[in-house]
């Protein structure tokens, strides 16, 4: 009972976390230099990628229910990084984004959104999936590809 317990104290916190986060986001982005702008996105961009990477060790191991939390978690993320790209923050401080993202802000916050949605969806069909592997790459390894081969410099 007493790990029940760890484990929704946890997640609410997750939760309460993702929600200041864009509530802090959307409401202060003005107050933000663009540096922190720049280098939250980049954050915000590598911890998604990190957790992407621990989502499918989880999964391939059986531990959903570790994986759903970061899926979540993820989801809040890409709504979170909707707001992290004003006008100001096009070049500077090493940023990889392309400027077709305010080019076709429209498109790029539809993929963010999308992005959200689906590691949503992932949370309700990963446990019932025949191909783990399948269902991660169409839930979300699909949409970092369709992000970085659109929006970021190559590497």
């Amino acid at each position: 009972m007493h790990i029940l317990l760890n484990h929704i104290n946890k997640f609410i916190k997750i939760v309460l976390l993702s929600i200041l986060s864009v509530f802090f986001v959307s409401s202060s982005n003005a107050e933000l230099s663009v540096e922190e702008i720049i280098k939250s996105r980049q954050a915000l961009f590598s911890k998604n990628y990190s957790t992407a990477k621990r989502v499918q060790a989880l999964s391939s191991k059986g531990d959903f229910e570790k994986a759903k939390k970061l899926m979540i978690e993820m989801s809040e993320n890409y709504k979170v990084l909707i707001d992290l790209f004003p006008e100001n923050t096009q070049e500077g401080f090493d940023t990889e984004a392309l400027l077709t993202i305010w080019d076709e802000k429209d498109d790029f916050n539809a993929l963010m959104q999308k992005a959200s949605d689906d590691m949503t969806k992932l949370v309700s069909v990963i446990e019932d999936a025949d191909d783990i592997r399948g269902t991660l790459t169409k839930f979300m390894w699909s949409n970092c590809k369709a992000c970085h081969s659109r929006y970021r410099e190559e590497h």
